[in-house]
């Protein structure tokens, strides 16, 4: 028995990156639990897909989180959709390797503009329209167990997902201090089975296996995590179930975040 059955019912929830991992494993879940989404992705073709399949709750935008007006555009598809928007989940993201002397400059500005400014950009264009749905809302973006403990080879990735903890931080105190009930949290994954996480099974040296087994070895629990495992606590934190919390760093990574 699924104990948050049917606590997203009647909820709106905006979600960047739904075309595939995280995001789309987020919209078919509130979808599962009695809300709407609308799904944005700059993937087009695999985010149509998603949204029909999902069904009448559900629909596509696209949006390449850079840009502001794309933002705007998608927070008003919601509202003549659905009447409303009341959630935000910001969910896009990348992750290039690459240490502060070696990185190369296109590859920072692109995590920086994807990871952190795509962030402050929904953020930026859905908390009027959630404060004026006139209900309870809440923000959930994503960090990762990286934004608490670093690696030096993650240099833009790890800037970007601090940056993306602060930020919410900001939003969080900001909305209850001017008495909005838009709570703002953010959810830190560890290396998590995704689409993201396989190119990197296929990009780094070594079989498959070996590349996976270091990965692991990074999880004191000893294995990659699992996309539904994320969505467990993305959902909660959306939902009136975390309704006294707000400004929390919720880890989903195996115990990464604080390893000996």
């Amino acid at each position: 028995m699924n104990a948050l059955a049917g606590v997203m019912r009647g909820k709106v929830v905006l979600i960047s990156g739904g075309a595939e991992g995280i995001g789309c494993a987020t919209g078919r879940r509130i979808v599962d639990e009695g809300g709407s989404v609308v799904l944005g992705d700059i993937q087009r073709d695999k985010l149509d897909a998603v949204a029909s399949e999902l069904g009448d709750r559900a629909i596509s935008v696209h949006l390449d989180v850079r840009d502001l007006a794309q933002w705007e555009a998608a927070v008003k598809a919601a509202q003549d959709r659905f009447g409303k928007l009341t959630h935000l989940a910001n969910i896009a993201g990348i992750s290039e390797p690459g240490a502060v002397p070696e990185v190369g400059l296109d590859s920072w500005q692109r995590t920086i503009d994807i990871n952190l400014n795509g962030t402050f950009y929904g953020c930026r264009a859905a908390i009027p329209a959630i404060a004026a749905s006139g209900e309870s809302g809440a923000i959930v973006n994503i960090g990762s167990m990286l934004a608490l403990r670093v690696g030096a080879e993650f240099a833009s990735y790890c800037a970007s997902k601090a940056a993306v903890t602060a930020l919410t931080k900001t939003i969080a105190l900001d909305c209850a201090k001017k008495g909005l009930p838009i709570r703002a949290n953010t959810v830190h994954p560890g290396a998590i089975r995704t689409p993201m996480f396989q190119r990197y099974l296929e990009a780094l040296p070594g079989t498959v296996e070996e590349v996976e087994a270091m990965f692991a070895a990074n999880h004191p629990m000893g294995r990659v995590g699992e996309a539904h495992e994320v969505v467990n606590a993305i959902v909660f934190l959306l939902s009136d179930q975390a309704s006294f919390t707000t400004g929390l760093d919720f880890t989903v990574d195996g115990g990464g975040s604080f390893r000996s």
